[in-house]
């Protein structure tokens, strides 16, 4: 395991998950490769054994987005105790461990920041110019454009996120607050 992947526990879940520093020489009966139709994924790939609530463990392999440390890899427990979401190199994965073959692949690319807003029952995925919240059950809203290059700061307080952006055509910074409930700028 990089030292980067780590596995965040903020929303009570019903599955286990260890972050393999390798592919295992000795497979797995289940193994699910995301996306499904990526055609190289073992290189960078972030390797995790998956144990359900019920059934038997399995082999979930995340093809890498972008070999840097300025992205997140790891593991985050999702608003739905049976889904797991799994960062690899900004790429943002949240598949159900119950189904393995129900995934959802984010959009967003990369996300650079992810943040457990558990007193709502969202994981927010922040990228360069907005966004994306993740519900109990899915997608919940996406965010407007917030910045025109990076959003940096974000903390969640009284219900809202706060952080700051930036203005290209007026070259400044400015804060910003976004209504959790339904990611609108307050």
């Amino acid at each position: 395991m990089s030292e980067h992947s780590t596995i965040r526990e903020n929303f009570i879940h019903s599955w286990s998950a260890e972050i393999l520093s390798a592919r295992p020489l000795i497979l797995p009966r289940r193994q699910f490769v995301y996306p499904a139709q990526v055609e190289e994924v073992e290189r960078g790939a972030l390797e995790v054994m998956v144990a359900p609530a019920e059934g038997e463990k399995f082999l979930a392999t995340f093809a890498l987005g972008f070999r840097s440390t300025a992205v997140p890899t790891g593991v985050w427990s999702a608003p739905n105790p049976d889904w797991l979401c799994a960062l690899s190199g900004g790429y943002a994965y949240l598949i159900n461990t119950q189904n393995p073959t129900e995934f959802t692949m984010l959009e967003l690319r990369p996300v650079l920041e992810v943040l457990a807003a558990s007193e709502v029952g969202l994981l927010l995925f922040i990228g360069s110019y907005n966004i994306i919240a993740w519900g109990r059950e899915g997608l919940r809203w996406t965010s407007e454009r917030l910045s025109d290059e990076g959003i940096t700061g974000a903390r969640i307080e009284g219900g809202k996120l706060h952080a700051r952006g930036w203005r290209m055509m007026r070259d400044e910074e400015f804060d910003l607050q976004l209504n959790l409930l339904n990611g609108k700028v307050c």
